[in-house]
This record gives C-alpha cells, structure tokens and sequence, in this order.
C-alpha cells in the first residue's frame, strides 16, 4: 500500500458531496452560497466575501494546530524510530502553534466581540494538554510496537481533497492516518472537539468507503478509529459492514440531490440566484456565522 494507488481525477465543475458541505447546506443556504458560489454574487463584493470566508475561531485552531503537529509527528516516526524528547517536540510545538495563531484573523477579534486572543491559555494550553495526551496513550506505544514495520505504507493526510465516487457521484472524505497491520488496514482521524456519535459515524463510514475505492480493502479488514485528544485520549471504533456502506450511500445520494435542487446547472455546478439560497429562520445561528454581516442581522 502506498500513495501512489490512490487514484487521481481530472477537475469537473461538478459538484462533490462532503460532510461539511452538506452540513453548511443544511445549518444556513445563505452562509452555503457565500461559501460556495461567492464569485457569482455580482452584486456583492468578493473581496469582502473571501475575507470573511478566512475568519476562523479559537475551536477551530485547536484542531487546525494539532492536526498540524501531529502530521509532522507522524512523519517523523516514519524516519527514525528514536524515542520522542518531549522538550524539544513541546518547544516545537509551541513555535508552530504561535506562528500558525499569529497567521489567522478570527471572528471574535474581527467582529469586536473581544480585543484579543490568549495565545497561551485559549489556543497553545489545549492543544499542548492534547499532544500530551497522545505521547502518553497506549496507541502511541503500540504504533511503536506494531506499526513501524510498516512505516513505508503509511498514509498520512494523503494530498488532495479525499476525492473518491460513490455510484458515480463526486464525494470527498479526507482521511488523516492510515497504515496497515497484517491484512487489516487501521484509519485513525483525530478529534479536539465535543464528541458527537451522529457526525463521526458518518464520518467513519466515509472513511471506510474511501479505503475501499481507493485501496481495495474489503470493509472487513478496515478497522476506523476516532481518536478524541481532549479532554483525555479516548477512542472509538467501528468496523462497517456492506449494511451501513448501502445506507451511507443512500445519504450521500440524497443529500446530493438536494444540494443539486439550488443548482441552475448541477453538471457545472452553476447556482440559482442568490435569493433563492434563503437564510436561516433560526437567528441565534447568525450570532456566530462569519457572514453575518452581509445578511442585515447583526
């Protein structure tokens, strides 16, 4: 197993389904247009658009950063299977993370909520508490133990957009580690949130599906794992059956052909007009959109 069996496709307008995508469809078809389709916003200011599209939150950098820090971790355990120093990684750790904050404009600054930011409580103490996690959890040493013979084969962020089809449709799931042990392949996606059984299931089985396509693994052999950093290490599992592989296919393909009813053209991926993405009836929502000040309801 390696990269180079990844499959590669050609740009089509066409749209892709993706977890997030449709979750931004359903929470606000407004916030979904401006994501999406700014640059057919003729009335609007795309400049303006595309900024607010960069606003990020405190949440959100946690994740980004860990999963930043731990890609590089895993890269590193691919070239020398030395003992960590856990010195030198928190100081690179909080090196990266300070000059990935330094980088990002958020949404409470930006919207004058709040005047600044606490790098070292709000963003770097989490995602330090959560790498700590990690180099003291029981799958770090077994991924020492067990997965270091197949180093080679490891997948880690593969590039790309995790495009894939499901019965012809665009999809796309972007998986963060995947490697073999034996005949199984083991996919693990790191988490800084809240779980949430609904999404992550979802997401698990976008996982297996993608493993299947691009790899050729029987969904048997594929173990997904979400590893949760925070606030402890913990993991859940799940090992998906052609059952739950027919049933995320049924909401893949469902929840296509809504995003395609706000198409003018679905093969071009071309929206109707604007006011036909409607806003949310629930405006406690627009609270914490980073479009909201384009919808007059601040």
């Amino acid at each position: 197993m390696s990269e180079a069996v990844i499959r590669q496709f050609g740009y089509t307008d066409v749209l892709g389904w993706s977890y997030s995508r449709y979750s931004t469809f359903q929470s606000c078809k407004r916030q979904y247009y401006y994501e999406k389709y700014a640059k057919y916003d003729v009335a609007g200011d795309l400049m303006q658009i595309r900024k607010l599209a960069q606003l990020t939150t405190v949440p959100l950098e946690i994740g980004n950063i860990s999963h930043k820090i731990l890609r590089t971790l895993l890269k590193r355990l691919q070239r020398t299977s030395a003992e960590i120093d856990p010195g030198r990684f928190f100081d690179y750790a909080y090196r990266e993370a300070y000059s990935i904050f330094r980088s990002k404009l958020f949404d409470e600054i930006y919207y004058g909520v709040r005047d600044e930011i606490d790098f070292e409580n709000e963003i770097y103490e989490p995602v330090r508490a959560g790498l700590d996690n990690f180099l003291r959890s029981e799958r770090l040493q077994w991924l020492f133990e067990e997965a270091l013979v197949t180093k080679d084969d490891w997948v880690i962020e593969p590039d790309g957009f995790g495009e894939f089809r499901i019965e012809g449709l665009k999809a796309y799931c972007k998986v963060d580690f995947i490697f073999p042990i034996g005949d199984e392949l083991h996919i693990l996606d790191w988490k800084t949130g809240k779980e949430d059984y609904r999404k992550h299931s979802t997401q698990l089985r976008g996982y297996a599906y993608w493993a299947n396509f691009h790899l050729e693994k029987e969904y048997a052999q594929i173990q997904t794992t979400i590893a949760h950093l925070l606030p402890d290490y913990k993991e859940n599992s799940q090992r998906v059956n052609e059952y739950d592989i027919e049933d995320f296919s049924n909401v893949v393909k469902g929840q296509t052909q809504e995003m395609y009813s706000l198409c003018a053209e679905p093969e071009l991926n071309i929206p109707l007009p604007k006011e036909e993405f409607r806003m949310t009836p629930h405006e406690n929502f627009c609270k914490t959109c980073k479009f909201r000040e384009l919808c007059d309801r601040m």
